[in-house]
């Protein structure tokens, strides 16, 4: 790295430790570093390895892309781990001879992979992943009883992290496996919580294949077999199903069925606060933002209400990045399909810097740019870069 850009980094580092209010030394704990590694870099001195930057970056609650602007780090490293991720699930039915780590050691290494999930850091995901899902697998495995049931918990989520990086960078197929993968831990659980999830995580297949009619068939029979809505666990994985079932009906066009599902994980929604449940964001906010997701869901001829809404509200710093991006990635197409393309810009841009890496793997934000870029030809250079960094050129 030139010595321009390593000041350059330093500079970005130390401006966003101080908003964080944050020392050198808070920053050093927190990123598992020493302190004279941060004075180094921020005063430009050395280079941040990968994994340092990593560190950093989590330390911070940030996308590594935020601070080494134009990367292609994330997408190289990405693809160069999704077939460690396939060779580690190709036997998970087959006990390996390792013995496994105490569960409560691996609870927290898969729990990280949840946060990571959250926060759109795939490019960690995607190294850590393989690691945890052989280990997960081996204590599935190795264990018996209770701890059988919590290993076979911690494989469906850590596959579930994996599926996450797979779907959004295109390997479809290892998403399908991994989906299967989830599916089969999660019925030896006995948790019916796990199983929803499942659930709400399996659609993706059906979106991918553009099989809406069946996918909406599938959530609903899901509905039917959630727990009852006692407790916060199990009113969100019903709420979140709902949810799920309000999108995908707008996108096989049934208006009503839409109506109905949003209406339904409103209410629940409208009973818990808001929060990860099972690795699943849900409460009041996760179901305003999915109000425009239905909206788009549907189609042009629902727009305003995608417009209205946010109109009147944005979502909190407090929502997972990669719901925030979300939400602005689909106010962006509906702001496109509204003849608002500056608004739709602006939109893509809040999106790219709450989570740059789901912004860039997103199909939506990509089309959408490309035709921002086509309308406004001759517009600012920065709409250009833009399209060229989300791959819209």
């Amino acid at each position: 790295m030139p010595t321009a850009s390593r000041r350059e980094v330093g500079q970005r580092i130390a401006t966003i430790r101080r908003a964080r209010r944050m020392t050198q030394a808070d920053l050093a704990r927190a990123a598992y570093v020493s302190l004279a590694t941060i004075k180094g870099i921020e005063r430009g001195a050395r280079s941040p390895s990968d994994d340092t930057l990593d560190s950093i970056t989590t330390a911070l609650g940030i996308d590594p892309s935020r601070i080494v602007v134009g990367s292609t780090r994330t997408d190289s490293r990405v693809h160069a781990a999704l077939p460690s991720i396939s060779t580690a699930i190709c036997a998970y039915d087959i006990p390996a001879d390792t013995r496994p780590r105490p569960l409560d050691e691996l609870g927290e290494d898969v729990g990280r992979l949840v946060q990571w999930r959250l926060a759109a850091q795939y490019a960690r995901i995607a190294e850590h992943a393989p690691h945890r899902l052989t280990e997960a697998l081996g204590a599935l495995h190795h264990t018996t009883g209770a701890d059988k049931l919590r290993a076979a918990h911690l494989v469906a989520t850590a596959a579930r992290s994996a599926d996450a990086v797979a779907y959004k960078f295109g390997a479809r197929d290892l998403s399908a496996r991994l989906v299967e993968l989830m599916r089969w831990a999660a019925g030896q659980t006995d948790d019916r919580i796990a199983q929803a999830t499942t659930a709400y995580v399996r659609t993706e297949t059906f979106f991918a294949a553009r099989a809406h009619v069946p996918g909406l068939r599938a959530l609903e029979q899901a509905i039917e077999a959630s727990p009852s809505p006692l407790s916060h666990a199990s009113v969100a994985a019903r709420g979140a199903l709902h949810m799920r079932a309000a999108v995908i009906a707008g996108r096989a066009g049934d208006e009503d069925a839409a109506t109905l599902h949003l209406d339904e994980a409103q209410t629940l929604g409208d009973t818990v606060p808001e929060a990860a449940y099972d690795g699943t964001q849900f409460g009041p906010d996760s179901v305003r933002a999915h109000e425009v997701s239905v909206a788009v869901s549907l189609g042009h001829d629902h727009l305003q209400r995608a417009l209205t809404v946010a109109d009147e509200w944005t979502p909190p710093d407090t929502l997972p990045a990669e719901r925030q991006s979300g939400f602005w990635i689909e106010l962006a197409r509906a702001q496109v399909w509204a003849g608002r393309p500056d608004d739709a810009f602006e939109s893509l841009k809040v999106a790219r810097f709450i989570a740059p890496q789901h912004t860039r793997e997103h199909p939506w934000a990509r089309e959408s740019a490309a035709t921002i870029r086509r309308l406004k030809r001759a517009d600012a250079e920065s709409l250009t870069s833009f399209a060229e960094w989300i791959g819209a050129v």
